[in-house]
């Protein structure tokens, strides 16, 4: 999966006052992310909401993305729940649309154990017509998916292809790397460690500030790769502050809300989240004169 290496970004859907999605803005956003070096864009990941759309809304979402792209870059779906039922008919039934993989979050709220989590995955893999990426996040799922279970799955099913790791253990990264199957990637699902991930070994980067900032992320990924850290410790660095801000108040409040800065709609989102308050806005309006 060489269309995985590099920088992806997991879009925002940006939504117009009645809540409906802005298509036109979401048209210029993904311009914007061609533009500045994206290596392929995330369709309706955490990031995009995606808990608060429904069916219907979702499949105009991902059409509307794949036709906008035009295969241009790649593109990811991202697919994920805790219903696993539900889950393996999304998958089974959904319909490619010029996307090559599918983002797939670990299950949320349930806490399964170990066992549990790869039934899930199993089931999926099993129903998917599209390689599977698996989502580690154990502070949005509230349960880690170890190493072992993360390998174990690499090593039975041939489609599930990669690991999108937010878990932040540099010992879970390593032994990831150190035990998983030839061809199977890690990829970073948090900005801040981007840099000392791929100096691990990950792939890249599934970017939240490259909504905002995609030059800078395609970049510092790019450096990455080529084993420059040297230029990209200081873009990894320019980024800290900003991507930090990015989420103090959750996610994507704070990219939405430098989105709106640069022209990309309002930072409209939808219940049970809220726009950021006038204090995280002074910070963000401050740190983006210094990033100029």
């Amino acid at each position: 999966m060489n269309e995985l290496q590099g920088a992806g970004v997991a879009l925002v859907t940006p939504f117009n006052a009645d809540g409906t999605v802005d298509y036109e803005t979401l048209a210029r956003l993904i311009d914007y992310q061609i533009e500045g070096g994206i290596d392929y864009l995330v369709s309706l990941g955490t990031t995009g909401e995606t808990a608060t759309l429904n069916q219907e809304e979702r499949k105009q979402v991902w059409a509307f993305t794949s036709k906008h792209v035009n295969k241009r870059i790649p593109l990811v779906a991202g697919i994920g729940g805790n219903n696993t039922h539900e889950i393996v008919e999304q998958v089974k039934n959904f319909e490619s649309l010029d996307y090559m993989a599918i983002l797939s979050v670990s299950p949320y709220y349930n806490k399964p154990t170990q066992e549990g989590i790869y039934q899930h995955y199993k089931a999926v893999a099993e129903a998917a017509k599209l390689p599977i990426i698996l989502y580690n996040v154990p502070g949005r799922t509230g349960s880690n998916m170890s190493p072992a279970t993360t390998v174990r799955l690499a090593k039975d099913f041939s489609n599930i292809v990669a690991t999108k790791e937010a878990s932040g253990n540099f010992a879970q990264f390593s032994e990831i790397l150190r035990d998983k199957p030839e061809g199977f990637l890690l990829i970073s699902g948090d900005d801040p460690v981007t840099l000392p991930m791929m100096a691990l070994g990950a792939a890249g980067i599934i970017s939240v500030v490259g909504n905002a900032y995609p030059n800078k992320v395609s970049t510092l990924a790019h450096l990455c790769a080529e084993g420059n850290f040297e230029e990209a410790r200081a873009i990894h660095q320019e980024l800290l502050k900003i991507t930090d801000l990015c989420f103090v108040e959750g996610n994507p409040c704070g990219v939405k809300y430098i989105l709106e800065r640069k022209g990309f709609g309002k930072d409209n989102v939808r219940l049970p989240l809220v726009p950021v308050t006038d204090g995280t806005r002074k910070l963000i309006d401050e740190e983006m004169e210094v990033l100029g």
